[in-house]
């Protein structure tokens, strides 16, 4: 491989141009000799790939023909003696795993609804307990605010005697006599 493969392809990349036919001539014969050297050797190496590849393919492929034996369970006989197919066998399997698989998640949903239950209980109760406590509290201001009135209308008749006392209105003041003795 002497010369890089850039130089070699960038010749024979070039437009032919009638000045230079002699020299073409001639790179083109060594271009030709190095091309068929090349193709033999590419050949070569893509043949030991092939072979490399080939023997690793069959190392793989007889070791995983192993671990699926092993994996795969023994034949299955009927009762009247008939071997049953290994795919219903792992269809046996499979469905039996389903199975338990729903059970497994029935039961998780009946106990999630459960706590669910219990928690809107609870819910309800607090909410309960809230209303009650908040009907107290009103109740508890509707008598508060009931005195105060009555508080204040007893104030304003106490004012209301007041002034009349203070202005004579009524009988609030008895009346007052003046009488002359004449002395002797």
């Amino acid at each position: 491989m002497g010369r890089s493969r850039s130089r070699s392809s960038s010749r024979s990349k070039h437009s032919k141009s009638s000045k230079h036919s002699k020299k073409r001539s001639r790179s083109r014969s060594r271009d030709k000799e190095r091309s068929k050297k090349r193709s033999k050797s590419r050949e070569a190496k893509r043949n030991r790939r092939r072979e490399s590849r080939s023997r690793s393919r069959s190392a793989t492929a007889s070791s995983r023909r192993e671990r699926e034996r092993a994996v795969t369970p023994p034949e299955r006989i009927d009762i009247f003696g008939r071997t049953l197919s290994k795919r219903s066998a792992l269809d046996e399997k499979q469905r039996k795993e389903d199975e338990e698989k729903k059970e497994e998640e029935r039961s998780k949903r009946d106990e999630l609804e459960k706590i669910l239950e219990e928690n809107n209980r609870k819910i309800a109760d607090a909410q309960a307990k809230l209303a009650e406590e908040q009907l107290r509290i009103v109740e508890e201001q509707r008598k508060i605010h009931e005195e105060r009135m009555k508080l204040d209308q007893d104030r304003q008749r106490q004012q209301k005697e007041e002034q009349k006392m203070i202005l004579g209105k009524g009988k609030s003041r008895p009346k007052l006599s003046f009488s002359l003795k004449a002395t002797e």
